[in-house]
């Protein structure tokens, strides 16, 4: 059996099609786990998440901001839905729209595996997080997202504030610290609070603010961990942090990693030649 990470698929449906055959994925045996960021941008959303839906008994996925930021946009009335962008309004007004969403509300937030020694997640932690805090955080928000009051949370997704993670937070205040830290994190300061607009390589951050497995003094945690958001980092491995975001939907790549072996193996597939490079970062 194999079991390989896969970064940011964003609805490149083609370059997905493409890494499994690379793979030569074999659903009875080898399982695959989604950093997050399925949808948007890429053109095949749809498309994406059902062949992804299909795959779901071999599947981990751990929601991304584009992922939740459609399951939000779900909980709209459908006047509001049609003003969305195209590609997410074929998802939202598809036949099988309430079964693609119903499940991808119940995705992880966190996924760790004691026994592979590997933890997933779509951004990043936040410093002051052991392991275990970590997994706390994420199985709240979990819950209420998977609970009779996803609603309530989906509605008060959005926003900056507060700016990080702390151990005072409560309610909805607390799940959007969480949501934020594990799936819009790039860079933050010693006390965890996030910098939203940075999204540069290392070295083009604000003074004071670090990459987030970087930061001064920050919980030691006793696994590996595999992520995706951030492709202008490209693929990273240090600090027994391994990011690979490598930024197909801009042109760049879409990238597995093989983790149920003593070293990490990557495999490639590039994007398709239309995909367009962005001027900044992307998201």
């Amino acid at each position: 059996m194999a079991v390989y990470a896969i970064g940011d698929v964003q609805g490149c449906y083609p370059e997905l099609q493409r890494l499994l055959e690379k793979l030569r994925f074999d659903p009875a045996n080898d399982r695959l786990w989604f950093c997050g960021d399925l949808v948007n941008r890429g053109g095949e959303s749809l498309a994406t998440l059902r062949l992804i839906h299909s795959l779901r008994d071999q599947a981990v996925i751990t929601l991304g901001n584009h992922d939740l930021s459609l399951l939000a946009i779900g909980q709209r009335r459908e006047d509001a839905q049609a003003r969305v962008n195209p590609e997410l309004r074929e998802v939202l007004f598809a036949d099988d729209a309430p079964v693609l969403l119903e499940w991808l509300r119940m995705q992880k937030l966190l996924h760790n595996d004691e026994e592979l020694g590997w933890t997933m997640v779509h951004a990043g932690l936040a410093p002051i997080w052991t392991l275990r805090q970590a997994q706390r955080a994420a199985l709240e928000v979990e819950r209420e997202l998977g609970g009779p009051r996803h609603q309530r949370l989906l509605k008060n997704l959005f926003g900056n504030r507060p700016p990080g993670w702390n151990n005072r937070l409560q309610g909805v205040e607390r799940h959007r610290a969480t949501i934020n830290t594990l799936t819009r994190m790039r860079y933050c300061d010693v006390n965890g609070r996030i910098d939203f607009e940075g999204k540069g390589i290392p070295g083009t951050q604000k003074p004071g603010m670090y990459p987030w497995f970087e930061v001064p003094g920050m919980r030691r945690r006793e696994t590996k961990i595999v992520c995706g958001h951030w492709s202008a980092l490209g693929r990273f491995a240090g600090l027994g942090v391994y990011a690979i975001d490598t930024g197909c939907v801009w042109g760049g790549q879409l990238t597995a990693m093989r983790i149920d072996v003593p070293e990490p193996v990557y495999v490639t597939v590039d994007a398709e030649p239309y995909r367009q490079k962005p001027k900044g970062g992307g998201d």
